[in-house]
């Protein structure tokens, strides 16, 4: 089935993966491209979404999107910096804003009888993320809305499709903004709501089935909700030509390879268990260096992994877990605003001595669309509400060099935190937790004896993506009964802490 696409362009902004969950959201397919790398079938896409950005379109460094076959050709939103761009080639003008406008504003005048604003009303709250303002409109540019400080909040332009607007729909805090992305879209552009989750399903176990075709394939389980789901497209697909590997790299949490394989089980996929903890665990040994931790996990994981792949005969394909997130991060949308933050274990692709071809049946879903495609195939809700768990595993959270006594040390720990998270009908309020082993020891006394041990801390952070995060109000009641505990019951452990950071500034994980 050919699906009515939109196309966005990306020019930088933190928010641009939200304006593609956004529209997810309405049931439209979406792809997100570099605002330089315009897709060369542009015209498979109905409409174009144009993102904001870091850049200014008065400055040196102006991103110039081709626009030719888009512009008056198909209907277009210009959010922010697009709206700017716009405004500014387009005989308009920008200007810096006396004062930063950032945050939360509210419409105070709407245009009367305009599709674009249909079930929006005066007083509606939107999110400015903006130091630039447009200060005259372009040419053909008619006012749709202002905010009290912002006169050229949106305007369009006649005799095209084309509006554009000044704040960001696709943010929270902009309360409308789900029903405005759906008048662009539904009202305006007329795009079919038809991406859903069973209409995945289908499809993509249609084009599995006809690329694959007997071929064997291989798939690395990690237990966790990508790899899961991925599985079960192929195990549709191609039964018992998908081979997975379950690999215990000594470094998941309490019990979780037993756990994790039992589960499999019920689910009828053909799963190989590999317990190759004490590989992993001589490899780590001395080495503290957060990427150097990474790496050689990395390595280790793909030298077990190559060991039993070559143990099924034929083999030609490589399954993968990866996201529509890792795609787009992989990518970098102006040639350079984007840090890497750590490397990702799952991205860069495989060393030349595998020689298999790679597939990856989940690349165009985010993570929420990944659960939803879990549940349309009827999977364990207990699997698909998983926390996410860093690939290498507890590594990154012993700060420090690694040793058995210490993983030992953080996985009873852990059991204990996430085991309380359940008991208390907490951990599906969060989206992710798990407690850090710091390189330091304190002071504490224990009955009449001074002791001199090892200081955790527990984090608990809410999300929708990973992107930026919260740390969550736990309970005081719950945090004292799970420090008692922890201190009580593991050997090693005087002293427990509570991260109360957010991302930014800080990262979910520790290292």
């Amino acid at each position: 089935m050919q699906h009515n696409k939109v196309l966005i362009l990306d020019f930088g902004s933190q928010y641009t993966q939200l304006i593609a969950r956004r529209v997810r959201e309405l049931n439209i397919y979406c792809e997100i491209h570099p605002f330089n790398k315009i897709p060369t079938d542009s015209d498979s896409f109905k409409a174009v979404i144009l993102s904001g950005s870091p850049n200014s379109v008065r400055g040196e460094d102006v991103l110039h999107p081709d626009l030719s076959g888009i512009r008056g050709e198909k209907p277009l939103l210009a959010v922010c910096y697009g709206a700017q761009y716009l405004a500014h080639f387009s005989g308009g003008e920008v200007a810096e804003s006396n004062t930063r406008e950032y945050g939360r504003a509210n419409l105070d005048f709407i245009k009367a009888d305009e599709d674009f604003f249909e079930n929006i009303h005066e007083g509606s709250q939107v999110w400015m993320s903006h130091s630039d303002t447009i200060k005259k409109l372009p040419n053909g540019g008619v006012l749709l809305a202002s905010t009290e400080d912002v006169e050229n909040a949106a305007y369009k332009i006649e005799g095209e499709d084309t509006y554009s607007i000044q704040f960001h729909p696709e943010v929270y805090h902009t309360t409308d903004g789900h029903q405005l992305l759906q008048n662009f879209l539904v009202k305006i552009a007329k795009v079919e709501q038809d991406w859903t989750p069973n209409a995945f399903v289908d499809e993509t176990v249609e084009e599995l089935k006809s690329k694959l075709g007997d071929d064997k394939v291989v798939l690395g389980l990690s237990g966790g909700v990508d790899s899961s789901v991925a599985a079960m497209l192929l195990h549709k697909a191609i039964g018992k030509n998908l081979y997975c590997i379950f690999v215990n790299n000594g470094l998941l949490r309490k019990n979780e390879f037993e756990d994790v394989l039992h589960q499999y089980e019920g689910m009828g996929l053909n799963v190989k268990g590999v317990d190759a903890s004490a590989r992993f665990l001589d490899a780590l040994a001395g080495k503290s260096d957060p990427e150097d931790k990474r790496k050689t996990i990395g390595r280790m994981f793909i030298e077990v992994f190559d060991d039993e792949a070559h143990r099924i005969k034929d083999v030609k394909w490589l399954a993968q877990g990866t996201i529509y997130p890792d795609v787009i991060e992989s990518v970098s949308a102006t040639g350079g605003p984007s840090a890497t933050i750590k490397s990702h274990h799952n991205v860069g692709g495989l060393p030349d001595f595998m020689k298999l071809k790679v597939v990856e049946p989940l690349k165009t879903l985010f993570k929420d669309e990944v659960r939803r495609v879990g549940t349309s195939m009827n999977m364990d809700s207990q699997l698909l509400g998983r926390h996410p768990f860093p690939g290498p595993g507890l590594a990154i959270r012993i700060l420090g060099d690694l040793t058995r006594e210490k993983v030992r040390i953080l996985q009873e720990v852990d059991a204990i935190f996430i085991n309380n998270l359940r008991s208390w009908n907490l951990y599906d309020k969060v989206w992710q937790a798990g407690a850090m082993l710091l390189p330091v020891n304190s002071v504490g006394v224990m009955g009449d004896e001074r002791t001199y041990e090892k200081c955790v801390a527990l984090r608990a952070v809410e999300s929708t993506d990973g992107m930026t995060a919260d740390w969550v109000n736990l309970p005081y009641e719950f945090l004292q009964k799970t420090s008692n505990e922890i201190i009580n019951k593991v050997k090693g452990v005087n002293r427990v802490v509570y991260d109360i950071s957010s991302k930014p500034p800080a990262t979910i994980e520790w290292e």
